[in-house]
């Protein structure tokens, strides 16, 4: 950590550490800290700008800015993690800018993600917990259980084949809203209406929503809002479905019992 590290190359790093931070759903407070706390390890007066969709990275008092352009992408906790805990060796002095580089460029490459049948039961389990709140019966919490896996794996299935935004959400909440619709319609469910809101909870936006409130509160209102509006776009798309799925449930059983 000496002088010897350029000062394009310390920008070109930052630039890379934010906009991982950015894109893997951290606030945009923590990307300016940690890209200026680098700076100052490094013995440089890093100035950084964070939107939503762009860093500003720059020494003070320089004309040269380096920009990143950014877009909101999934949320992935585990890569702002190792960013950080990498970030703080350096700063305190556990590791050299060769070995940050390095690391940065490892964190990047990585794919961080949990195997299926982990995410098959977390989101089985997240299903389930809305209905002991609603002290449903036991046969709809079972239901509940594996209407929201199904919902969940339609939602990822599209979300790969589908390139529109927002659709994957809505596919989910289709699947959902149909066949806690059907299986009440044919008496093996009581209330669909709890199922529905249970089997939804694994699409729910909740880290943007959580995120988007942050953001507000640390007044960057900028990033705050275009969260929450996305958040909000979600939620509706979501929703749709769910009305979707039901109505096509309830016109498809009022022709066959007709």
């Amino acid at each position: 950590m000496s002088n010897s590290i350029s000062e394009d190359e310390l920008i070109a790093v930052c630039g890379k550490i934010g906009k991982i931070l950015l894109t893997s759903g951290a606030e945009t407070a923590r990307v300016e800290s940690t890209v200026e706390y680098i700076g100052r390890a490094a013995h440089f007066e890093i100035t950084c700008h964070a939107t939503i969709t762009a860093l500003f990275v720059g020494v003070k008092n320089q004309t040269k800015t380096h920009l990143v352009k950014a877009r909101l992408g999934d949320f992935n906790l585990q890569k702002v993690d190792e960013i950080n805990t990498t970030s703080r060796e350096f700063v305190t002095g556990k590791i050299d800018f060769t070995t940050l580089e390095e690391k940065i460029d490892q964190i990047d490459r990585k794919v961080i993600d949990f195997n299926w049948p982990l995410k098959i039961l977390g989101a089985g389990m997240v299903s389930v917990a809305p209905m002991l709140l609603f002290k449903a019966t036991w046969s709809d919490l079972s239901l509940a259980f594996f209407v929201g896996i199904i919902g969940y794996l339609i939602a990822v299935w599209a979300g790969k084949h589908i390139m529109t935004p927002y659709v994957a959400a809505g596919c989910g909440g289709f699947i959902i809203g149909f066949l806690a619709a059907l299986l009440e319609t044919l008496g093996i469910a009581t209330s669909a209406g709890n199922i529905i809101v249970s089997a939804l909870m694994p699409l729910v936006p909740g880290v943007a929503i959580t995120n988007s409130f942050r953001e507000i509160i640390d007044r960057n209102t900028i990033s705050g809002l275009v969260r929450a509006v996305d958040a909000i776009i979600i939620a509706g798309s979501i929703g749709a479905g769910v009305v979707i799925g039901m109505s096509l449930c309830s016109m498809i059983t009022g022709i066959v019992g007709g």
